[in-house]
């Protein structure tokens, strides 16, 4: 391999990682937490009991609905699970004349969506979005239009998909240097700390960015859906079967029992149920549609089956999907990852840290390998500067902003309207004075601080659960509840990691080396005089 192709990926490399790097470090840290999404629903509301038997959940639900919504078009409800808070129920009612009969219709309403506890009984819990708001912020971002966030995630994952492809061409002693670590070395200590984080996951950043390319690609490559459908709802019934659907008849009858029909589903599908859609409940033409749980298989593309709704018998199956779907499915399930179980989910997740460590320190690499080209360095030029700036606010801002969102769904008031929103708010808002802190203070002072108060603050919330809470680490310890037990103890060693690094950079102290003076100007040669 020529030098010169080398050398031209190296430039692709830093500025494809560099100009969208801020972006990707979000959605690296968002996706990352977002692989304890269940868990993190749960820790959000620690009123709730663990769901030991999902199906007198399912029980409750039922009967919830056929008292709140018993004219309903259509149920839609979340099998609950050990993982989940409880069963996440929402429904659509009876459109009125002339009214579109979609769906989705009504879905923005707070009024038409429940939780139902481990104990059959609507749960009374704190509004919060939980682990859902890292999981759709790591795609759809926050305070902005959900296609334009779409098109500019997916921008980001494709030099992403760039910055990996041509960093393995431009480290052509990769695997060597991931054995090598130089300590206090500057520069050099940067680079390897950044290779050893890239080679270290290697198969799962590109697995994880590949796929994250995949489950945007209806909208990044839609020319073959074009050029085939002119109706999107065919589309949508290829790639997604469904029941015939009904009309309601105007006759009543009673539903048959949920809890039977989802064990049927079970002992058929040969895994558990994980979400049940009820059409026109309470009327003879009611349809109950039982999909597998996307937990129990590596395909997102989960198969369905649908009984009636009065008498309970079987009346349809999914068909088996297709190669190219299911090879879709099986790429964005490899990237949801809600198939691993504990173990592989924490391999999961700490290949995720390791994505977001490699992005950080690229980001930061790019202004110590740059700072000692720099006339001054005390006095560098604007984009330097910008830069400089940019990633104090981000690496280390948005780190202060999650634990502050941690925070806000402790202290903030139980029955405070908007209260979901509210936690986003102050996230936000707290990561708002980090970055600004950056733009006014130098980097060396406000990277400690923001570091440290990080650190502080994780540390601090597994202690106040114990105190105010009746989920605290001890507690859930004896309960043998692992899911809350380690994101506890995660909070705690991430807070002391925290501390650790905002000891060592406010310990830092980088060589002094003066302004380099102009050069002179070379004298023209005098003639000799004659």
């Amino acid at each position: 391999m020529s030098k010169g192709f080398r050398q031209s990926q190296a430039w692709l490399h830093t500025w494809s990682g560099l100009l969208l790097g801020w972006i990707l470090f979000l959605v690296f840290v968002a996706g990352t937490i977002a692989f304890w999404r269940e868990g993190l629903n749960r820790w959000a509301r620690p009123e709730l009991a663990r769901v030991e038997q999902p199906m007198r959940v399912l029980a409750g639900a039922q009967r919830f609905l056929a008292r709140k919504a018993p004219d309903a078009s259509s149920w839609f409800i979340t099998v609950a699970s050990e993982r989940s808070p409880g069963a996440s129920l929402f429904w659509v009612p009876q459109p009125k004349p002339g009214e579109d009969r979609g769906p989705r219709r009504g879905r923005g309403r707070r009024d038409n969506q429940a939780l139902i506890g481990a104990d059959g009984q609507q749960a009374h819990a704190r509004d919060t979005r939980g682990g859902d708001f890292f999981y759709r912020f790591h795609f759809d971002l926050h305070y902005m239009p959900v296609i334009w966030a779409r098109w500019l995630v997916g921008f980001a994952t494709m030099m992403m998909l760039v910055a990996i492809l041509s960093g393995i061409v431009t480290h052509k002693k990769i695997f060597r240097d991931f054995f090598t670590l130089r300590r206090g070395r500057g520069q050099r200590s940067w680079l390897d700390g950044h290779n050893a984080t890239a080679v270290l996951a290697l198969p799962f950043h590109l697995m994880i960015t590949y796929t994250g390319l995949v489950t945007l690609m209806a909208m990044l490559m839609p020319w073959a859906v074009v050029a085939n459908y002119t109706d999107e709802r065919k589309v949508s019934e290829a790639l997604f079967p469904t029941v015939e659907k009904v009309e309601r008849t105007g006759r009543p009858a009673p539903l048959a029992d949920l809890t039977a029909i989802a064990r049927d589903a079970e002992r058929r599908m040969g895994a558990p149920a994980g979400f049940i859609t009820v059409t026109e409940p309470g009327d003879t033409a009611a349809r109950v549609t039982v999909s597998r749980s996307p937990a129990s298989m590596l395909s997102s593309r989960t198969p369905s089956l649908a009984y009636d709704g009065v008498s309970g018998r079987l009346i349809w199956a999914s068909p088996v999907p297709g190669g190219a779907a299911q090879t879709a499915g099986a790429m964005i399930g490899l990237h949801a990852g809600r198939f691993a179980d504990d173990g592989l989910r924490w391999l999961y997740f700490l290949c995720g840290v390791g994505g977001t460590v490699m992005v950080a320190s690229g980001l930061v690499l790019w202004t110590v390998k740059r700072r000692e080209r720099l006339p001054d360095p005390a006095r560098p030029h604007l984009g330097f500067w910008m830069v400089e700036r940019l990633n104090v606010a981000v690496i280390g801002g948005f780190l202060l902003g999650v634990a502050a969102w941690f925070w806000a769904n402790r202290l903030l008031p139980i029955a405070e309207h908007g209260r979901a929103e509210g936690e986003v708010h102050v996230m936000f808002l707290a990561w708002a004075a980090a970055a600004l802190l950056a733009f006014v203070q130098r980097p060396a002072i406000v990277w400690p601080a923001l570091f440290g108060a990080t650190g502080v603050a994780l540390i601090g919330l597994p202690l106040y659960d114990v105190v105010a809470t009746e989920r605290g680490l001890f507690a859930s310890l004896a309960s043998g509840d692992g899911v809350l037990a380690g994101i506890d103890a995660a909070l705690l060693v991430f807070g002391a990691g925290f501390l650790l690094i905002a000891c060592r950079v406010a310990r830092h102290r980088p060589a002094v080396r003066e302004a380099r003076a102009p050069r002179p100007a070379v004298p023209l040669a005098l003639e000799p005089a004659e």
